[in-house]
């Protein structure tokens, strides 16, 4: 009989729940919009939901496994709780978020950065299935990701491992500072990077969709700006890759889904730059689980942390 689990993934604006089974698979899905009032508490609304949940499906928390949870923010894996950047959750820092759960639902929990699950999912039952060497990229309002090396996601010595958005480039340009992000990698290969580098160039576009638009419409100058954008992705790549020798590069986030003005492109820029060794069974493609991706990787962190892996 196939096992359950209780699959979270928190985002800034929504929560998102589902029943996920020891395949991967995603049932009575649902999202609760997080309360940026003030007048209820994340882990309230949480709770909430998983309340809900379990009220639709008819079953008590003991029918499952446990819970898995997939969060923006530097998450602190021995404490279960979310360290000082708590990403764009609102009043999300410092927060404990399993023991309060593992209290009040009596099943375990465990929580996870959201970027290191969905490379966890991508490579359980999405676009790297099977593969033991992965990095994903994560490109949206800034840059998440994670990286699997040997069949084991690298999370460092207490969860914060695999902050790909947050290595720095352009420090001859841009201050490096503890609080000035000006000089990271998600300043220039995130979606809000190419609004910029679109505005700095005098160009009308208020969103990364925008300057897609003008680019699928042949404009030559959003053509340039995506061009630049996509060399500052490419770079990062690059260097990920001779760190970790992937065998396959995800892509993802919503923006993925442009092949012609991103996956295709982007794929012959790294492997143009990229020694021939690195290249040898390299992929790289768009992820495939979309919005399910947090949730499977949550439930998939759970079930290597129960195993001990």
């Amino acid at each position: 009989m196939e096992k359950q689990y209780l699959g979270v993934d928190l985002g800034g604006t929504f929560i998102k729940l589902g029943i996920v089974d020891d395949a991967g698979n995603v049932s009575m899905r649902r999202e609760v919009p997080i309360d940026r009032s003030g007048k209820e508490t994340v882990m309230q609304t949480l709770m909430r939901g998983i309340d809900g949940l379990l009220e639709d499906c008819g079953k008590g928390a003991h029918s499952f496994e446990g819970i898995g949870i997939s969060s923006a923010g530097c998450i602190d894996r021995i404490n279960g709780s979310v360290a000082e950047n708590g990403g764009n959750i609102p009043n999300w820092s410092f927060t404990e978020v399993t023991g309060p759960l593992m209290e009040k639902y009596g099943i375990k929990a465990t929580i996870a950065n959201d970027g290191n699950c969905v490379a966890l999912a991508e490579a359980w039952t999405g676009a790297a299935k099977g593969i033991d060497d992965v990095i994903c990229v994560v490109l949206g309002t800034g840059v998440g990701g994670g990286i699997i090396s040997g069949g084991r996601l690298i999370e460092g010595a207490r969860g914060f491992g695999g902050e790909i958005g947050h290595f720095p480039v352009h420090t001859d340009t841009y201050p490096l500072t503890r609080d000035d992000w000006s000089s990271h990698y998600e300043s220039f290969a995130s979606t809000s990077g190419l609004v910029r580098m679109a505005k700095a160039a005098g160009l009308p576009y208020e969103n990364g969709r925008e300057v897609f638009n003008a680019a699928a419409d042949n404009d030559k100058y959003a053509l340039l700006i995506l061009d630049k954008w996509l060399k500052e992705i490419a770079y990062g790549i690059v260097g990920l890759a001779y760190v970790f020798n992937p065998a396959s590069v995800i892509i993802g986030g919503g923006v993925s889904a442009q092949d012609e003005l991103l996956i295709r492109p982007l794929r012959e820029k790294v492997f143009d730059l990229l020694m021939h060794d690195f290249i040898d069974g390299l992929e790289l493609k768009a992820a495939e689980l979309g919005n399910n991706a947090g949730m499977v990787g949550a439930v998939k962190y759970f079930i290597d942390s129960a195993a001990g892996r």
